[in-house]
């Protein structure tokens, strides 16, 4: 059988990979065009970005602006050269990280090529990829997940079997693209070391020749972790901290090892693999597609390619040996996420979504007649999720419920600036940082600012208690509140959510004015979301000249 370079719509022209990266570039900046000029976004204004402007000002790898995390350094080194190439703005920053979604999706596509061989489940994996709510949102946002995530499909298309056994696994090559991710985001480094594992545990029962192949394979997967290793040794000789500042250590790893918190975390983490964003739909469409016999493939028989004697006219699968390394790789993934990380968040997976959709996809070709209206019904579903929240409680950039909550902060900001200038404002992360940090797009100078945790009841007893710290108060929803009985924790994993994973509950715009003896100027609500401004009649002293 003859195999191309990239995957072909006709079998006599295949297609170039520039032109697949270009048109799925230009369909990126297309669909999300209306947000591309929307200033700074949660983790984006209080780490990415500022990382990305120190080093852009001063050429510094560590932040110096924020406090350092330790995260390697990649994504502010290519901001900071789109930046220079053409000017710091959000609208550069935004088609930057486009440019490497639809890298990461070209490599969706030679994934698909390679594991399957037919062009149009390729075709369906990258548009599916593309439509899936947490895919969509994080394609535009600058967190170093979607670097991380491009080279990572770069580095499982090289390394995985391929179904044509005269297509070699380049270790090499995916060494290199998964050392790249590793440096983009330091957490990428399991899925190599996953992958090594994986060979190594194969080796021994492997015969000769294919147990020294495996050994070397497994040899360059691990290599890929010395960049990073010398990024934490750089880290570690200038700032006397290994893994970033001992709290951001402590909430992201060392705080993380309760068994209780381990279970409840992979519930979560099993459930964003499965079932979150619709994701369900795909799930649930393939298990049920594998009751069905396999296909016979009359293209494959017509055009005379060569198969091995038993499948010469079953519809291509993904491999076995390729399929048990991606299943592997899910639930190193569910357990790994579940020990790292103090916030579930989905974009930590983001690598292993293509993965699941190339599965399923594939099932739908090999085993449904129509097939292709299996994958519409995927593609409505995702689409769906892109605009409407699910019943249940998720973080806002899982799908376009961050560009609300950033265009209420837009709205809350202006009208801030037009009714309280040169006030002192109480507030909370992230808008602390929005109001005093005129880089990331929401003012044009600072304001001073009293910072609390969030709205809590208990947040807000603890600022009325200095009310001169304040004039201004910009309150707003800092988690989505979604009342359905269908999808309520109960009492237990309600607590546990409450324990591990941030659960709170902020106090309505009125009643906080009330707490704090203020009176309501400005208010704006949108679906679960809303922002308000509080004033207060009283002499205030600047928090930051207090000494």
């Amino acid at each position: 059988m003859r195999w191309r370079s990239y995957f072909e719509l006709r079998r006599e022209r295949p297609i170039s990979g520039w032109i697949v990266f270009a048109a799925i570039f230009l369909a990126l900046v297309a669909s999300h065009a209306s947000l591309l000029r929307l200033p700074y976004y949660w983790d984006e204004a209080g780490y990415y970005i500022p990382a990305a402007w120190d080093f852009f000002r001063l050429g510094s790898l560590i932040p110096v602006s924020t406090l350092t995390n330790a995260h390697p350094p990649l994504p502010s080194v290519f901001l900071a050269f789109a930046w220079k190439l053409f000017g710091y703005s959000p609208l550069v920053t935004r088609v930057t990280v486009l440019a490497f979604a639809a890298l990461g999706l070209a490599a969706v596509g030679r994934l698909a090529m390679r594991l399957v061989g037919v062009a149009t489940v390729a075709f369906w994996t990258v548009a599916l990829t593309a439509l899936y709510p947490v895919w969509f949102a994080q394609s535009s946002l600058a967190h170093a997940d979607i670097f991380s995530a491009a080279f990572t499909l770069w580095g499982l298309a090289y390394a995985l079997p391929a179904r044509d056994r005269l297509l070699p696994r380049m270790s090499w090559a995916a060494a290199l693209c998964f050392a790249l991710a590793a440096l983009a985001k330091e957490t990428a480094i399991a899925i190599p070391l996953t992958l090594a594992a994986y060979s190594l545990f194969e080796s021994y029962r492997a015969p000769g020749m294919a147990r020294i192949r495996l050994w070397r394979e497994s040899a360059w997967l691990v290599a890929s972790a010395l960049p990073l290793a010398a990024w934490y040794g750089y880290h570690r000789w200038k700032t006397g901290f290994l893994f970033g500042n001992p709290e951001f250590l402590r909430y992201n790893a060392q705080a993380n090892l309760e068994p209780a918190r381990f279970l409840a975390a992979f519930v979560h983490r099993l459930l964003h693999l499965t079932a979150h964003m619709n994701l369900f739909v795909p799930v649930l469409m393939a298990l049920a597609a594998l009751l069905l016999a396999p296909r016979h493939d009359r293209d494959q028989e017509a055009a005379g390619d060569d198969c091995e004697e038993g499948n010469r006219l079953l519809r291509a699968a993904v491999e076995p040996a390729a399929l048990s390394r991606i299943v592997f790789l899910l639930l190193m993934n569910a357990v790994f996420f579940s020990v790292l990380g103090g916030a579930l968040l989905t974009r930590y997976l983001l690598p292993m979504y293509p993965l699941i959709l190339l599965v399923a996809v594939s099932t739908f070709y090999r085993r449904v007649p129509y097939w292709q209206g299996l994958a519409l019904i995927t593609a409505a579903a995702f689409l769906l999720g892109i605009f409407i929240d699910p019943p249940y409680g998720f973080a806002p950039e899982d799908n376009l419920a961050y560009a609300r909550m950033i265009r209420l902060h837009q709205a809350g900001i202006a009208a801030l600036e037009e009714r309280c200038p040169g006030a002192t404002v109480l507030t909370a992360w992230p808008a602390s940082d929005e109001l005093t940090r005129p880089e990331l797009g929401y003012v044009r100078k600072p304001f001073a600012v009293a910072r609390i945790e969030d709205f809590t009841a208990a947040e807000i007893a603890r600022a009325a208690q200095k009310p001169e710290d304040y004039s201004t108060a910009l309150v707003f929803s800092t988690k989505e509140e979604i009342a359905s009985p269908l999808f309520t924790l109960g009492a237990t994993g309600k607590a546990m959510d409450e324990r591990y994973f941030g659960l709170h509950h902020d106090l309505l715009p009125d009643e906080i004015a009330r707490q704090l003896g203020g009176a309501l100027l400005w208010k704006q609500e949108e679906r679960n979301q809303w922002i308000a401004l509080i004033r207060f009649e009283r002499v205030t002293v600047d928090p930051a000249r207090k000494q």
